[in-house]
């Protein structure tokens, strides 16, 4: 490995929800990507050690009445502080899996982001309404992108 590494962190309750964190992970990991470690991770096993080894971060979440779920919630609690100052800067890409319209939910993790310093490279993945397969393409082409840039040196 070149020693870039991709961070997927994605609260995954439902069978669904774990098929978007999966084609993310699978996008990520496309054959003709080389050169980048990808990590998926429940935001409960993951920590700040975690991401600060990463070179770049997508984050995945429900809407859980109009914020973020309290699992991923937990995770940025237990990271903010350990990864402030030295993570500056990370990429980042976000999705999200809304019943309603996600709103909300974006608004938070954007504000904490901002707080973090991190740097959205890939316009957010919002997955609102009913379930539709073309939700797992898209997750699919955020892990691409993701991985890619990090193998190109783009970010």
């Amino acid at each position: 490995m070149s020693g870039k590494r991709l961070l997927i962190v994605g609260h995954v309750p439902s069978e669904n929800t774990r098929a978007l964190r999966d084609a993310v992970e699978r996008g990520a990991r496309h054959p003709d990507i080389e050169g980048v470690d990808v990590v998926a991770l429940s935001p409960f096993d993951a920590g700040p050690e975690d991401v600060l080894a990463a070179d770049a971060i997508v984050l995945g979440t429900t809407e859980n009445l109009g914020y973020m779920s309290g699992a991923l919630k937990d995770f940025v609690d237990r990271t903010y502080y350990g990864v402030l100052e030295e993570k500056q800067g990370l990429p980042f890409g976000l999705y999200i899996r809304a019943g309603h319209d996600g709103t909300g939910t974006r608004r938070a993790i954007e504000t904490i982001i901002t707080g973090l310093r991190w740097r959205q490279v890939h316009d957010t993945v919002l997955c609102r309404g009913e379930y539709r397969e073309e939700f797992v393409e898209q997750c699919e082409e955020l892990g691409t992108f993701m991985a890619a840039g990090l193998e190109a040196g783009i970010f």
